[in-house]
């Protein structure tokens, strides 16, 4: 496993991180369907066992269950582990989830992720998403004050774009920003990697296999087999599984899909490696958050931190996006 310098801090990170979104379970309404105590411990252990060295989670991941399971897994491994949580999704009725940020209600989840990863401080505390926009400099200002407590070593965001990277203010007390960012999420390339890299501000690129589309598993099979708690299956209007509910939009992806099948399969790699290193191939990435449930698929994916892309192989992946994007 290689690794990468976090920004201006003093963190490096394994490229590979352990994403948890799928271990906080399905029944907070962004849930991946059930997941089992066992399997995640399992998971988790395999990807430090590779030579992963920080966790990425949030409170709002089954609303403390994954960091309570962290915790527990955590508390017995020998070594220090980074973990790198997020605060500003709340639980509404129904414990569905709900986007919201204030001084008072990120005091208050500081507190509750504290105690369930069994921590003294965080390592990384991030804004999950900057919303409500009116609330991001307050509440951007108390990541501050709890740094300054000694709470958090330091302090990021998710989701960010020019705009409201602007509202931050001065750069330098940025640590990170986690963008979603995968061969068919680019949104980020023109504006904000330019910005983070200029500003020594570290990039934790988020759902580099868009969410499981990225994979090389997806069909008409597969996408109806999703329990009815995974996202994907009931939150059809999303933008990362709305181009598939078409016939022909599947169709599409599904010849996009084969394409990059080939070029795996002459690198000797899955679809899923490709994605990873196509990500890690650019040098504003500080890490790729890849997600596992359970044991054997992480160890996999960590392999792609040695095998990273030649340059014909980036542009024989380019042609082929190109190629789909023209149809879509």
């Amino acid at each position: 496993m290689k690794y990468r310098q976090l920004g201006n801090s003093e963190l490096n990170l394994s490229e590979i991180g352990m994403g948890t979104w799928a271990i906080g379970g399905g029944d907070w309404g962004m849930g991946w369907g059930n997941q089992s105590e066992e399997d995640s411990t399992e998971a988790i252990i395999e990807a430090l066992e590779a030579g992963i060295n920080w966790i990425d989670t949030a409170h709002a991941y089954g609303f403390g269950l994954a960091e309570e399971v962290i915790g527990k897994v955590l508390s017995e491994w020998r070594e220090h582990v980074i973990i790198a949580t997020k605060c500003g999704v709340l639980p509404e009725e129904g414990n569905k989830p709900i986007r919201f940020i204030s001084p008072q209600s990120i005091r208050e989840e500081i507190e509750g992720s504290l105690k369930r990863l069994k921590r003294d401080v965080i390592d990384l505390y991030q804004i999950h998403w900057p919303s409500p926009l009116e609330n991001l400099h307050d509440s951007w200002e108390t990541l501050i004050d709890l740094k300054k407590q000694g709470k958090i070593r330091y302090i990021g965001v998710c989701n960010c774009f020019i705009d409201e990277l602007g509202i931050l203010g001065d750069p330098e007390a940025i640590t990170s920003n986690q963008p979603m960012y995968s061969m068919l999420e680019r949104t980020v390339e023109s504006e904000v990697l330019p910005w983070c890299e200029n500003n020594a501000v570290g990039v934790l690129a988020y759902s580099p296999m868009q969410s499981g589309l990225l994979t090389g598993k997806v069909s008409r099979s597969w996408l109806d087999s999703l329990p009815s708690n995974d996202w994907r299956k009931h939150k059809v209007d999303h933008p990362v599984v709305s181009p598939l509910q078409s016939e022909e939009g599947l169709a599409h992806f599904l010849s996009f899909q084969s394409e990059l099948s080939a070029l795996a399969q002459n690198r000797g790699s899955s679809v899923g490696q490709l994605a990873v290193a196509w990500v890690l191939r650019r040098s504003e990435i500080s890490s790729a958050i890849v997600g596992a449930r359970k044991a054997g698929q992480i160890k996999e994916i960590c392999a792609v931190s040695e095998k990273p892309l030649f340059e014909d192989e980036v542009d024989a992946i380019n042609q082929v996006l190109d190629r789909y994007e023209s149809k879509v």
